[in-house]
């Protein structure tokens, strides 16, 4: 059974995971066509076809989102331009009192301008704290939880953005700023450690693996929003810079669209896989480690072979 196999794999490197695994099925093309549902009406549910199976590993228990929640605030990005309430090539000067530290705008020395559409491409390629934050600015919070109401995401929470999520940690910390962070962090029990509301589904932006997976569906089948505010989600997904995850396990004739998600002793990833046959399928992996570490090669190994596992077995019933 592929869920006993991907357990096993998640138990050699001393991790547990949580997938969820689904074809994206028919609907829209993933180009940019098909249909959709109406600006401001709640999604249909995406129907299973005849036949048509799941591969899931604790996919209803409630896991932390951390970055893999940019893909809805994207999503909403996308649809707020689409309705004309945004203009993507609004400027937005990021400064030093919005810079998280990290990839991106968020790790620069100096001040940069850019506009919201670049905000969603740095967010999304190299998982931009500091743009996504920014971009989470202009179309709003409500917005974005609004939309994960509006796509049946019922066990989706959002409860702020990066900043939210780093004061939370700073604060469990009794840290001023990312630096004392850094020092007080490694040296604080185990314990502590695993109390911060950052690791708590409970406390922070969270969601299932499976209602992520959803949510890939209802954006490659043009569900989730009009077909050219999809089209944009797929292809800034396609740019993210990240390999080593869900890419790891698949061969080199796939391409993946994905957004990766990372905080001590969480390690995850959600996107759709793409074969040479044109069939797709949306996976999304979700692992906790045994050690609160940001770093695990083979964790993130783990992920990779999991997906594959997961992938392989629904391809193997012919789906």
């Amino acid at each position: 059974m592929a869920e006993e196999e991907i357990r096993a794999v998640f138990a050699a490197a001393d991790a547990e995971g949580l997938l969820h695994a689904a074809p994206v099925g028919a609907g829209g093309t993933g180009s940019g066509t098909g249909g959709q549902a109406a600006p401001g009406a709640p999604a249909a549910p995406v129907p299973p076809g005849p036949g048509v199976r799941e591969v899931a590993v604790g996919a209803d228990e409630p896991v932390v989102l951390a970055s893999v929640f940019k893909v809805l605030l994207v999503l909403e990005f996308a649809r707020q331009v689409a309705a004309g309430q945004l203009d993507p090539r609004d400027r937005v000067r990021v400064t030093a009192a919005d810079r998280l530290g990290g990839w991106g705008t968020a790790g620069c020395a100096d001040d940069v301008e850019l506009s919201l559409r670049d905000l969603a491409f740095f967010a999304m390629s190299v998982s931009d704290n500091a743009a996504a934050d920014l971009l989470l600015d202009r179309v709003g919070l409500d917005t974005v939880r609004l939309l994960a109401g509006e796509l049946g995401l019922g066990r989706t929470r959002v409860v702020g953005g990066p900043r939210d999520v780093l004061e939370s940690m700073l604060a469990d910390v009794g840290a001023r700023d990312e630096r004392e962070f850094a020092v007080r962090y490694p040296g604080l029990p185990e314990d502590r450690k695993r109390r911060m509301a950052a690791l708590d589904p409970l406390r922070t932006n969270a969601g299932t693996a499976r209602e992520t997976t959803r949510l890939l569906r209802l954006i490659w089948r043009d569900e989730a929003a009009v077909p050219e505010a999809c089209a944009q989600v797929r292809d800034l997904m396609s740019r993210q810079v990240f390999r080593h995850r869900l890419a790891s396990g698949f061969p080199g004739d796939t391409v993946i669209a994905a957004k990766t998600g990372t905080l001590p002793g969480l390690h995850m990833e959600a996107g759709v896989v793409r074969y040479p046959d044109g069939r797709c399928y949306a996976v999304s992996v979700f692992a906790r480690t045994r050690r609160l570490a940001v770093t695990g090669p083979e964790v993130d190994a783990a992920i990779g072979t999991a997906a594959r596992i997961a992938v392989e077995s629904l391809r193997d019933a012919g789906l």
